[in-house]
């Protein structure tokens, strides 16, 4: 854009632009599209782990972390379990024998290894929670940055709140499990572990014994736990999900809800999510009840074989007394963590249950894929192609069949037609939002499928009817596409789009809050905020869909002094509903039918009395 493009402010209401303000910021808009640079972990479009996402998979980055603290555990184990063969020692050899050395030296023996499994104790819960927290947050960050990764049509087939649910509810038995489960799990079985090598070493005919009338049972029970936990802890993931898809949908629709008098009919639907939920749990409690009681069975059972089969060896002089009384301590410390493996099998199912949910999104690969060798798109100049495209959300019933469309460079085309002919279809084929099923896109004669995202959509600004604002302040959300341009530049750019008295009204001008969705400011508000946006991102080429068309008449002149300005010097593509828009086009483009039925000025279409004379005619075009 000139310096002549500056001559038109008086005509927007803002001529006290000092000229060389405005010189600085003609410099700054023929600089082209300012690279954004974030402090941001490495994010890749198309290099990234495709491994099924797995517990094994996932903790490997981590084996020696683990390493270190199962080696801790291991230590906590052997000293936690040495009281009763230091007990059997001191009976047998001590007491029974007047070996009055030999009691103090198990006692002081004793007495230090109490302290030391309580100090290695306290050092690997520390470990283990800041590897377990380190490995939670990565994990997080994945997802999220996978979320980012998969293409538009996702979120348009998936249920906000399911998603909401694999960040949330499906993530806390992970945390559970990675922080607590997985270590206490390795705690239980190496305690159970060593009280095996310990009942094998005081007796090994007593425990082949005691061991062959309580595992069988054990491992059955464990088998059966197994396979109806890991089902009901599956539909306990789903019902949840479902019960907060369905309350972030009656939260995005409250007004609906209310301006319909829905509201206790969404209290029914909404018990309805829950008592499935309930139902799932109460699936699980029944499971739980079963297993638990069952296994803690065993223990008793166990000490009453050992009672009188090992009475009767220390009676026939086959078994001492002290072997006998660290064979029962040990029993009893055997089943001690059966109990608790039974608990943290139960986290365990869970964590596996969401482990299969995460599995699908990280499965799930972006419908529209950046290319391994896509290369950097130049600065562009803004011409335009559709060549024989065709696209249809269903790859079997097309939107646009076989279009062919050449926009120029610098020109502003609008795009008309009857609802669902297509045009906004047209419109996110330009940004590649989704790919034609045949035909190419090209800016500049390069397909927009060859080149990288990134250096794709610094070049195109895209305006929506319904603008979207991120909680923040103002300047953060002007600042989404550059973050290059100082407070002065941004305030002198806001003028420019007719948001200088919007800022003077606000004492803390810039740095005032947006809050959610920008619901503070009004419709013509955040429909200028959008623009001044898109006008800061320095883009090429500019996609608007129709930025007026719910705006009172006030309001849509200020937007449409907006517009003056933001499309000045640029190429742009305009989803029209209102004639009003169609008025700052050089060219219309009617779809209709599936294509693109009439191409001409304003003036050429109603001459030829086709589709956009009758669309005039009738007072509206879509």
């Amino acid at each position: 854009m000139g310096m002549a493009g500056w001559g038109g402010i008086a005509d927007t209401g803002f001529s006290g632009i000092p000229p060389e303000v405005a010189e600085k910021v003609q410099r700054w808009m023929d600089e082209g599209p300012a690279d954004v640079s974030d402090d941001a972990p490495p994010f890749s479009q198309s290099d990234y782990d495709r491994a099924p996402f797995t517990m094994t998979h996932f903790l490997r980055p981590y084996l020696l972390a683990f390493l270190g603290v199962f080696t801790l555990i291991a230590l906590e184990a052997v000293m936690a379990q040495a009281g009763p063969l230091l007990l059997q020692i001191s009976i047998d050899e001590g007491i029974r024998k007047g070996d009055r050395d030999l009691v103090v030296f198990m006692g002081v023996l004793f007495a230090v290894f109490v302290p030391v499994s309580i100090l290695i104790g306290i050092v690997r819960t520390m470990f283990a929670g800041r590897v377990g927290a380190r490995v939670m947050a990565n994990l997080r960050v994945q997802l999220f940055a996978h979320f980012q990764r998969l293409s538009i049509d996702y979120y348009t087939n998936e249920r906000a709140g399911r998603l909401l649910s694999r960040m949330t509810s499906d993530l806390e038995p992970l945390q559970q499990l990675f922080q607590q489960g997985l270590v206490q799990l390795a705690v239980q079985g190496v305690t159970l572990a060593a009280v095996t090598v310990a009942l094998f070493i005081l007796n090994p005919l007593l425990a082949v014994i005691t061991l062959a009338a309580v595992v069988p049972g054990t491992l059955l029970m464990s088998l059966w736990y197994r396979r109806v936990a890991e089902v009901a802890q599956l539909r306990v993931r789903d019902t949840i999900a479902d019960v907060l898809a369905h309350l972030q949908e009656s939260l995005a629709g409250i007004r609906i809800i209310t301006a319909h008098n829905r509201r206790r009919r969404t209290v029914i639907e909404h018990q309805n999510e829950a008592g499935e939920y309930l139902d799932a749990n109460d699936r699980t409690a029944y499971i739980n009840g079963v297993y638990g009681p069952g296994a803690e069975a065993m223990g008793p059972f166990a000490q009453m074989v050992l009672l009188v089969v090992g009475g009767g060896f220390v009676l026939d002089g086959r078994v001492s007394l002290g072997e006998l009384i660290a064979f029962v301590l040990y029993v009893g410390a055997f089943f001690a963590p059966i109990t608790e493996l039974v608990a943290l099998y139960n986290i365990y199912q869970q964590g596996r249950a969401s482990v299969l949910k995460l599995d699908g999104v990280f499965r799930t690969e972006p419908s529209v894929a950046e290319k391994p060798d896509a290369y950097e798109l130049p600065t562009v100049q803004g011409e335009v192609r559709l060549d024989g495209v065709t696209f249809g959300y269903d790859p079997h019933t097309p939107v646009i069949s076989d279009v062919d469309l050449q926009i120029h460079e610098g020109e502003t085309i609008a795009v008309v037609g009857p609802t669902g002919a297509g045009k906004s279809t047209i419109a996110k084929l330009l940004n590649r939002f989704y790919d034609p099923q045949a035909g190419r896109v090209t800016i500049d004669g390069h397909d927009v499928r060859d080149v990288t995202f990134a250096s794709l959509r610094r070049q195109i600004g895209v305006v929506p009817q319904e603008p979207f604002l991120f909680g923040g302040s103002i300047k953060e959300n002007l600042q989404i596409g550059n973050r290059t341009m100082t407070d002065d530049e941004l305030l002198t750019a806001c003028e420019r789009v007719g948001l200088g008295p919007l800022l003077e009204r606000l004492p803390e001008g810039l740095d005032t809050p947006c809050l959610e969705r920008g619901v503070a400011l009004s419709a013509g508000e955040r429909q200028l905020l959008a623009l001044a946006r898109a006008f800061i991102s320095q883009p090429r080429l500019l996609v608007l869909d129709e930025a007026t068309s719910s705006l009172d008449l006030r309001t849509e002149q200020a937007v449409e002094n907006a517009l003056d300005v933001v499309l000045d010097g640029r190429t742009a593509v305009i989803i029209a509903h209102r004639l009003q828009t169609t008025m700052r086009a050089d060219r219309i483009v009617v779809v209709d039918g599936g294509g693109i039925a009439e191409v001409g000025t304003r003036d050429e279409l109603i001459a030829a009395g086709g589709h956009f004379a009758d669309m005039w005619a009738t007072g509206g075009v879509g």
